[in-house]
C-alpha cells in the first residue's frame, strides 16, 4: 500500500502491471503537482501521510469510474399501445339514488281497536289485499241505524206525498184553502229531503264499516308495521300503520350538469339506455331505460334530473341504495381512442409520446373529445395504427430511448353492454 501511494506521489516504486497501464500514468501525471510530502521513517523508508491513503483508493477505483462515464444512458422502460378506430358510446356518468315507482303510506280512514293484522312486516301484497282489521261491530250498528231511519222516513214521506196530492186535488176544486194546500206541499218535499239525507247516511256508514277493513291500496312490499292486535287506532294521524313501497318497475333518479343539456336533449327521442350498478355488487349491471327528464335545471345546483326506470324483476335494486350510473345516449362510430393514461395534460396542453421506429419516443400535441377512466376519443393529432406510450412517460426526456415492457389494448377491457367515454 505503501508503495502505491508513493508511486502515486511521484516516486520511482513500480508495480508490476500497474505503472503499465494508460490509467496509472495518466492520473500521475494529472497528479503530481499536488502530491503531498512524504515523512521519511527513522528506518529510511518512506511513509505517506493520511491523505494519501485515500488518493490510493480513489486510483483503485478510477478505472471503473471511468468506464462508467463512458457509457450511454440507460434505456427508459414503458408500456405501450396501439392507437386504435372502433365504436364508442356517448355516455353521462353520475351517482343515483333508487326510489320505488310508487309509494303508498297506509294509515286508517275511521277509529278503531285492531282485531287482527293480516300480514307479516316484509311481505308482498297485492293491490286491495287485507291488512289490518279493525272492529267492525261500532260500524255495523251505524249502518243497522242508518237503515232503520231511512224506512221510517221512506214511509213518512209516502203518507206526505198522497196528503199533498189529496191537498192538490181539493184546492183544484175550491175545497180546500190556499194555506192548508201549501202546508201538505212542503210537509211532502220536506220529508222527501229527510230521505235523500238518511240514504247519504246510509251510505256513510257502510263506507266506514268498509274502512274498518284497512287494505293496501298497491302492490307491492310493505315496511314496518306501527301498529299491534289491541291498539286504538285514530283517523288522521301523520303517522301511518304501514307503507307499501312498488319495487316493480322501479326507478333511479340522477342528475347531470346543466351543460350536458343539448346532449340529453338531442338524443332524448333515440331511447337513450341507463346502466346501473349497485356499489355492494360491481360485477353485475342492471340495464332500464330513461323515462323521466325534468322540466327545469336546479338554479341552486347547477344539474338536470333524470330518472331511468327498470323492470327489476328479481329485486336487485332496493330504495334508497346509492348506484352508479351510465346513460348511453348513442354510440359514435369510427372513433379514433387511445388509453385513457397515454394522455398527459401539461403547460403547452394535451399531449401524448408516440413510439418512432428507432426506440425514441417524441411528444405530439392532441385534441381530446372527451375520456373516462379507461379511453380516451382523439378528436385530432393521432392516426390509428400508431404506437402510444401508456406507462413511463414522465421519466422521458428529449432524445430519450426505450424499450418496452409489455403492450395493451388500447381501451382495455369492459364488463357490461355499452360501455365507453361520455365524460
Amino acid at each position: 500500500m505503501r508503495v502505491d501511494a508513493w508511486a502515486a506521489a511521484g516516486g520511482t516504486a513500480r508495480r508490476p502491471g500497474l505503472h503499465n497501464s494508460p490509467q496509472f500514468r495518466e492520473t500521475s501525471a494529472a497528479w503530481a503537482p499536488y502530491a503531498p510530502s512524504v515523512t521519511r521513517t527513522r528506518f529510511g523508508s518512506f511513509a505517506p501521510r493520511p491523505a494519501l491513503w485515500a488518493l490510493a483508493l480513489l486510483l483503485s477505483l478510477a478505472p471503473g469510474c471511468s468506464t462508467s462515464a463512458k457509457r450511454g444512458s440507460p434505456r427508459v422502460s414503458v408500456t405501450v399501445a396501439r392507437v386504435e378506430r372502433r365504436d364508442v358510446p356517448i355516455e353521462l356518468r353520475a351517482t343515483g339514488t333508487v326510489e320505488p315507482i310508487q309509494i303508498a303510506a297506509v294509515s286508517s280512514q275511521v277509529g278503531g281497536v285492531v282485531t287482527r293484522i293480516a300480514f307479516r312486516e316484509g311481505d308482498e301484497v297485492g293491490e286491495g289485499q287485507l291488512l289490518v282489521q279493525l272492529d267492525p261491530r261500532p260500524f255495523r250498528a251505524a249502518v243497522e241505524m242508518a237503515s232503520a231511519n231511512l224506512m221510517r222516513d221512506v214511509a213518512q214521506a209516502r203518507s206526505a206525498r198522497a196528503d199533498a196530492e189529496r191537498a192538490e186535488a181539493l184546492f183544484q176544486q175550491n175545497v180546500l184553502a190556499g194555506a192548508d194546500h201549501d202546508k201538505a206541499i212542503s210537509t211532502a218535499e220536506s220529508l222527501d229531503g229527510t230521505v235523500r239525507a238518511d240514504s247519504a247516511a246510509l251510505a256513510t256508514a257502510r263506507l266506514n264499516l268498509e274502512y274498518a277493513s284497512i287494505r293496501s291500496p298497491i302492490a307491492g312490499r310493505t315496511g314496518s308495521l306501527s301498529v299491534h292486535v289491541g291498539d286504538l287506532v285514530k283517523t288522521a294521524t301523520t303517522d301511518p300503520i304501514v307503507t307499501v313501497n312498488r319495487l316493480r318497475p322501479i326507478r333511479v333518479r340522477f342528475t347531470v350538469p346543466q351543460s350536458e343539456l343539448p346532449r340529453v336533449q338531442r338524443y332524448r327521442d333515440e331511447n337513450p339506455r341507463v346502466i346501473v350498478r349497485s356499489a355492494s355488487d360491481d360485477s353485475l349491471s342492471v340495464t332500464g331505460t330513461l323515462a323521466f327528464v325534468d322540466n327545469a335545471v336546479d338554479a341552486s345546483t347547477g344539474t338536470l334530473l333524470l330518472k331511468g326506470e327498470f323492470p327489476n324483476a328479481d329485486h336487485r335494486l332496493w330504495p334508497g341504495e346509492f348506484v352508479e350510473v351510465r346513460l348511453v345516449l348513442t354510440t359514435q362510430n369510427g372513433a379514433t381512442v387511445v388509453p385513457a393514461p397515454a394522455v398527459t395534460n401539461g403547460q403547452q396542453g394535451t399531449y401524448v409520446f408516440v413510439l418512432n421506429p428507432d426506440s425514441t419516443a417524441t411528444a405530439r400535441p392532441i385534441q381530446v373529445d372527451r375520456a373516462d377512466d379507461l379511453v380516451a376519443v382523439i378528436a385530432s393529432g393521432l392516426t390509428p395504427g400508431e404506437t402510444v406510450i401508456t406507462d413511463g412517460q414522465f421519466r422521458l426526456g428529449p432524445g430519450a430511448r426505450v424499450v418496452v415492457r409489455t403492450a395493451k389494448p388500447a381501451g382495455g377491457s369492459r364488463s357490461g353492454s355499452g360501455s365507453g367515454s361520455g365524460r
